[in-house]
């Protein structure tokens, strides 16, 4: 049983001593370059839509039905064209 003993305990240190020895030994750190996309805001540099003079703007109540008709009819076609600039210009700044 000693000698089985004294036996344990050599392998043991043994081991010990060289686990520590590999934990002694200094490992150089790997440099690498890594790309990493992150988003960024940007400010939109799409062109200011201007407001355009409706023509509804200048109907009075004495109007005729037919002048009041056609200038909802225009106003209508201009907020259309106005709407599209509008969606062109934030279309711009996707």
């Amino acid at each position: 049983m000693k000698v089985a003993g004294k036996f344990l305990r050599g392998v043991g240190g043994l081991a010990g001593f060289v686990l520590l020895a590999a934990c002694a030994r200094q490992v150089e750190p790997e440099i690498r370059t890594v790309r990493v996309e992150v988003p960024v805001q940007v400010p939109c540099r799409a062109p200011e839509v201007a407001v355009p003079a409706w023509a509804a703007d200048g109907l009075r109540k004495t109007d005729s039905l037919e002048v009041k008709v056609r200038a909802l009819l225009a106003e209508r076609r201009q907020r259309v064209g106005y709407e599209r600039q509008l969606a062109a210009a934030v279309s711009a700044c996707k």
